[in-house]
């Protein structure tokens, strides 16, 4: 009775991230060619944000509860699997050159972020001293972000200026859509989480494994779900500025929001500096500094990310 009951659950949260990806994409869009702001743009802030919901309250409610582990983990876990799984699905299905004006300096801010992170929880944890320039990449990306939006409405954006008002019932609409599509997708991807990890423990699976692969990959189940569907409509940018701009905010806002939130520095684990971290600044890596050097982004990449997660995985679990 109690595994049905948990295999409804988990079949109700698939059906809500799909179902949500697909209302949240189609807003997106929308969003982006009304109002004149790039897809890219669009993808990297609202949508980012959005979808980076899960791992925030993941983290948040886990350093609330002194569980600091879990809230280091995950923010950079989520970033891992968001880059080495999410990212390369997307390169090997929608391989395509690139403006590299448009991704460079999201690029920079994100290995930026991971190296402070490398290079700062060798030497103790998240306290302040970390948190400061990681709120300042965060800065940087949020101020970015508003001076190419406006500098995109100015111009007209990708798709040239906007020529009719759009009525203010699709206005009103495409914001429920919006609404009911982010929300869908977090409350799936929570049921999802919870209902797979309850079946894993009672299969007698261990904990660490479900921390390493449900409670990671799960919480990037909405990034996951909104790059497939902008690979079924054709919204590259839509897809790879998503990923970017929440391994941005994973990195730079979930960390110092979980050691404000816990009121102490929080201790990174030796393991997670001398695995988690660097896997997470290698996969970073490899997935922008080929396309920043050659304006595109190739099939052998997203191969690459699979086999370094894989790796990643693999060890972690044996670890």
């Amino acid at each position: 009775m109690e595994y049905a009951m948990l295999g409804m659950i988990f079949l109700a949260g698939i059906i809500l991230i799909v179902k949500g990806g697909d209302w949240f994409v189609d807003a997106a869009s929308w969003i982006a060619e009304v109002s004149g702001i790039p897809k890219l743009i669009v993808g990297a802030t609202i949508v980012s944000l959005a979808t980076t919901l899960p791992e925030l309250l993941v983290s948040v409610m886990a350093a609330a509860q002194g569980k600091v582990d879990m809230a280091v983990g995950n923010a950079v876990g989520s970033v891992t699997a968001n880059l080495g799984l999410i990212m390369a699905v997307s390169i090997i299905c929608m391989p395509v050159r690139i403006y590299r004006g448009d991704y460079l300096l999201k690029s920079v801010l994100m290995l930026a972020a991971a190296g402070v992170l490398v290079w700062g929880c060798g030497r103790g944890g998240v306290g302040l001293s970390l948190s400061l320039p990681l709120l300042a990449i965060f800065a940087v990306f949020t101020y970015e972000n508003i001076r190419g939006a406006n500098r995109a409405m100015h111009c007209g954006g990708d798709l040239g200026p906007l020529r009719t008002r759009p009525r203010r019932r699709a206005v009103f609409f495409q914001c429920v859509k919006f609404s009911l599509g982010a929300a869908a997708v977090v409350l799936g991807a929570d049921l999802l989480v919870d209902s797979a990890s309850a079946l894993a423990r009672l299969a007698g699976v261990s904990e660490r494994i479900i921390g390493v692969t449900i409670v990671a990959i799960g919480t990037s189940l909405p990034e996951l779900v909104t790059t497939v569907t902008a690979i079924v409509k054709k919204q590259s940018a839509l897809s790879v500025g998503n990923i970017l701009g929440a391994n941005i905010l994973d990195l730079t806002m979930i960390l110092p929001l979980s050691a404000l939130i816990s009121a102490q520095t929080l201790p990174v684990s030796a393991a997670s500096a001398r695995i988690d971290l660097p896997a997470c600044l290698l996969v970073g890596a490899i997935a922008v500094v080929p396309a920043m050097v050659t304006a595109r982004f190739r099939r052998w990449q997203g191969i690459a990310l699979l086999a370094v997660y894989g790796g990643y995985v693999l060890l972690t679990c044996s670890a």
